[in-house]
């Protein structure tokens, strides 16, 4: 099954070349990157949380709880950002048929100062914690990090959890929602949601589960965007040099994936990304997609698609991995990209380094070509 493409506009007088005068990428670096996981953990537990707008695009009846509130009965956004992260964690570990004190350790971050979500939430949770930062990356990063642990014999059970909500992240990054500002036509939506997967050890209990067959991790990359609205054209050069590297390094090529996806690009990013693997010689097909462009309808008005930590997490631990589970895709490239910059480097004149991470999950029912 290929997922179908949402049609956006694209601002007039915009191309994917022209939008941030992207010169042909030279000085990719050779050096080995991918890590091979030879015992193969297995992604045993996930659920998703999303609030009301995402539970009306085209994704909603994938998701495991929809809220209706995107307060969700509390006093303030950043409180119900809190509740959706421990509804998540706690519930992809129910769904792995496990208590809260058989994880080992819970690896996970949100957009938020200091990771302020995770890390009140790991205070009530009460497990080992990790807290890592990768913006809107930070959930491949989280399944990166936890696959390693869980493949050396470290530890058994490792939660990767991350989360995301527009109000806080609007407020935080560029304005209240109260000032009523107006987005620019090449903006992205930041999804609300929470996301968490549950990575367990390979053995005979776990292998009916999708497993975690190699990791990519990302290199800080940085073309000159410096618009704090424009996240998809600066986070395209980053998503282009790992899906690159993972091409060339890995031993797969384009059709050997039932479905490559990046997060969160959104329409114009992925026109972007497109544009730049063409130029190195590789065109990537239908089986390529943005979760940016997927969670949303055109008629939600939002713009080029969603953002955020929760929107390719989300998809990945519903949509996606529904599809692995039944064997309907095989093999998936997940490649989530990051925006890396503060609060206030874009106001002091900064460009923004962006980064993004890839992991290759297969069905328990082998990869495609590979049985």
């Amino acid at each position: 099954m290929i997922f179908k493409h949402v049609k956006r506009s694209r601002p007039e007088s915009m191309s994917a070349e022209n939008e941030i005068n992207m010169p042909m990428p030279t000085g990719f670096s050779p050096r080995p990157r991918v890590m091979r996981f030879f015992n193969t953990p297995r992604i045993v537990g996930r659920m998703s949380v999303v609030g009301e707008k995402e539970s009306k695009g085209p994704l909603g009846r994938y998701f495991s709880r929809c809220e209706t509130d995107d307060k969700m009965g509390e006093k303030t956004f950043e409180r119900a950002e809190l509740r959706m992260f421990d509804t998540a964690v706690r519930g992809a570990v129910r769904d792995a048929r496990l208590d809260i004190r058989d994880v080992d350790l819970l690896i996970s971050g949100d957009l938020l100062n200091q990771m302020t979500t995770s890390s009140y939430a790991a205070r009530d949770i009460g497990v080992p914690h990790i807290g890592v930062y990768g913006a809107c990356s930070t959930m491949t990063e989280s399944l990166m990090i936890a696959g390693a642990f869980v493949d050396s014999g470290y530890f058994s059970t490792v939660v990767g959890a991350v989360s995301s909500h527009f109000a806080t992240a609007e407020r935080q990054f560029r304005y209240p929602l109260e000032y009523g500002c107006q987005r620019p036509p090449y903006a992205q939506w930041t999804v609300t949601g929470a996301a968490a997967a549950v990575v367990a050890k390979n053995c005979k209990e776990t292998e009916r589960f999708p497993k975690i067959v190699c990791a990519i991790p990302g290199i800080i990359t940085d073309f000159g965007t410096n618009d704090l609205n424009n996240m998809g054209a600066a986070m395209a050069p980053a998503a282009m040099d790992t899906m690159y590297t993972l091409l060339t390094q890995s031993g797969y090529n384009v059709d050997d994936f039932d479905l490559m996806v990046t997060g969160d690009l959104g329409k114009l990013g992925s026109d972007i990304l497109r544009d730049l693997m063409r130029r190195r010689g590789i065109k990537l097909g239908q089986n390529y997609i943005d979760c940016g462009n997927m969670i949303y309808d055109v008629y939600q008005k939002c713009y080029q698609g969603g953002s955020g930590c929760a929107c390719s997490a989300t998809i990945f631990t519903s949509f996606i991995m529904d599809k692995l589970m039944k064997g309907e895709y095989k093999r998936v490239a997940y490649l989530a990209t990051g925006a890396l910059m503060s609060t206030q480097s874009c106001y002091q004149g900064e460009t923004i380094p962006c980064i993004s991470h890839a992991v290759i999950v297969e069905s328990p029912y082998g990869g495609k070509n590979n049985g």
